[in-house]
């Protein structure tokens, strides 16, 4: 197995719009090490992140982080380590379209 360490996934979706993010490629795993979700706006907003197992349609279940709000000019930064299976996307939300949203991490073949 080759573990490959990178940024995953770079987003800035558009206001109020549920966006993948990150699809785990097929016959690989990855690990979100880190998640960092920044505010370029000095106006506060919330955001969102789930995990949808092989893709499946959006469910409240799938949410790690949900309505969390952050000030104007703030970056939230979060040691995760969610472990992911090829075809799992995800999916982040921003309330305001001036978030971005980076995941770092590793992926296994």
């Amino acid at each position: 197995m080759a573990e490959t360490i990178k940024v995953l996934a770079q987003s800035n979706p558009l206001a109020a719009t549920l966006t993948d993010a990150y699809t785990v490629p097929a016959s690989t795993s990855a690990v979100v090490s880190t998640l960092f979700v920044a505010n370029r706006s000095g106006t506060a907003t919330s955001y969102r992140v789930s995990v949808a197992i092989a893709g499946a349609a959006d469910n409240l279940k799938q949410y790690v982080y949900y309505d969390v709000p952050l000030d104007g000019n703030d970056t939230f930064g979060s040691t995760t380590g969610m472990s992911l299976g090829a075809g799992d996307i995800v999916r982040v939300y921003a309330t305001l379209a001036t978030l971005s949203f980076t995941l770092m991490g590793a992926e296994i073949t």
